[in-house]
């Protein structure tokens, strides 16, 4: 082993931020280790507030932190993770679009990859779905729904009016209810500003494969935000799954067709597609790993996350891909690699659940904090309380403060960001 100590963290994501920043905190300025983190964008991206973005309540830049600015002792390569050799014990990532390539050796590797989408297959839906994982989905979705209604407006187009203002979402967990809540609200309160159009002229269909939307809540809180979204005249079909997808409509495995020009799945997700070859065992594609996160079969790599089965002490059951649950292990997972360092004894992952929220739109929400349900204007009030306090960096939190603040006065912005050249 080299004198200098490399440790490698592959994703700038909840988990492998949090590896990197507990490592700068416990391991000694004077320690002969070098950390690399390597991660496709130049800053960490809160997820949670995504669907915000979409539907206009913040700035773009509102929810991403420049991870130069949050780290500050560990070295970052934005670029691409292309493979992992672990019997030369490199990486290989890429940057420049590809044109240069490096191996980037290590000691100790860290792989927090995340997910992807995945789109079971479903013909042609890859290419017309929007997706919500990253900022530019989000800021491509908020340009889609205002396209459709400018589009929408004028007078020609009144044969087409019904599938440009048509909107389905596929996918009734968390990313799919948020989401539909949100982009129903911003359409609705759009819509009156076009001459041509009104807010009935918008229609927004949530699609879920299951008896009740956001089953993680339990049934009570998923009923009740079923009632919420029809109130509000969504359309929620349940027990039903998008089977086909063209230019106008969305097909269901019911049979029925709606007529809309705007898909948003959220409705699967795919471990990254680098680890296909790691030698490792994998369970649904996930790499498996002990209780102290060590990937099995492979010495001093590990893996947390999304990308990880990291089972239960207890259970033996996988931790939940969450980012509270990310977090905790990337404390951990840096913890137990300084004691490594120092020839000490590492110690199992454990966590459970603190609680579960999701925003349902108009200053509503859904909560299940330590066991106890939470509805209404108070489960929205604690959504943004907690996550406000989770987003890094008091600029970040100034500036979402103020914007929310901001929209109790203001309607939403309507500006459409265009990133092509003159």
């Amino acid at each position: 082993m080299a004198d200098t100590i490399r440790v490698l963290i592959l994703g700038g994501g909840f988990g492998g931020l949090a590896v990197a920043r507990e490592l700068e905190r416990v391991l000694p300025r004077s320690a002969a280790v070098n950390v690399t983190l390597i991660n496709r964008d130049n800053f960490f991206l809160f997820t949670p507030m995504l669907h915000e973005i979409a539907a206009s309540d913040l700035d773009i830049t509102d929810i991403v932190n420049p991870l130069r600015k949050m780290l500050r002792r560990t070295h970052l390569f934005t670029g691409v993770v292309e493979q992992i050799d672990a019997e030369r014990r490199v990486v290989h990532v890429s940057h420049a679009g590809g044109a240069h390539g490096h191996d980037l050796p290590y000691d100790y590797l860290v792989i927090a990859l995340g997910a992807t989408t995945n789109f079971h297959g479903i013909a042609g839906l890859g290419t017309r779905a929007f997706t919500m994982k990253s900022l530019g989905d989000a800021i491509q979705l908020r340009n889609r729904l205002i396209e459709q209604l400018e589009e929408a407006d004028f007078e020609c187009a009144a044969g087409m009016r019904r599938p440009l203002c048509s909107f389905v979402v596929a996918g009734g967990g968390f990313a799919g209810v948020e989401t539909v809540a949100a982009m129903h609200d911003f359409l609705r309160g759009a819509a009156r500003y076009y001459r041509n159009l009104g807010p009935n002229d918008v229609h927004v269909t949530l699609v879920h494969s299951g008896a009740v939307v956001l089953p993680e809540l339990g049934d009570a809180l998923g009923r009740y935000t079923q009632m919420q979204l029809a109130k509000r005249g969504i359309d929620v079909v349940l027990e039903a799954r998008v089977a086909a997808v063209d230019d106008i409509s969305v097909t269901l495995s019911t049979g029925r067709t709606v007529p809309a020009s705007t898909i948003v799945w959220t409705a699967g997700t795919a471990p990254n597609p680098v680890l296909e070859t790691l030698p490792c065992d994998k369970k649904n594609g996930r790499i498996v790993t002990d209780t102290c996160m060590r990937v099995c079969g492979l010495e001093r790599v590990y893996a947390l996350g999304d990308c990880a089965y990291v089972p239960d002490p207890v259970t033996g059951a996988a931790q939940p891909p969450t980012a509270q649950h990310a977090i905790r292990e990337g404390v951990r997972l840096a913890r137990n690699i300084a004691a490594e360092l120092r020839g000490e004894a590492t110690v199992p992952f454990r966590f459970s659940t603190i609680g579960l929220l999701a925003t349902i739109g108009r200053r509503t929400g859904v909560a299940n904090i330590f066991g106890v349900n939470f509805s209404g204007h108070i489960a929205w009030w604690l959504w943004r309380t907690i996550y406000l306090s989770k987003l890094p960096r008091f600029e970040k939190k100034f500036r979402v403060a103020l914007n929310w603040t901001l929209d109790v006065l203001f309607s939403k912005d309507l500006v459409q960001f265009q990133t092509r050249r003159t």
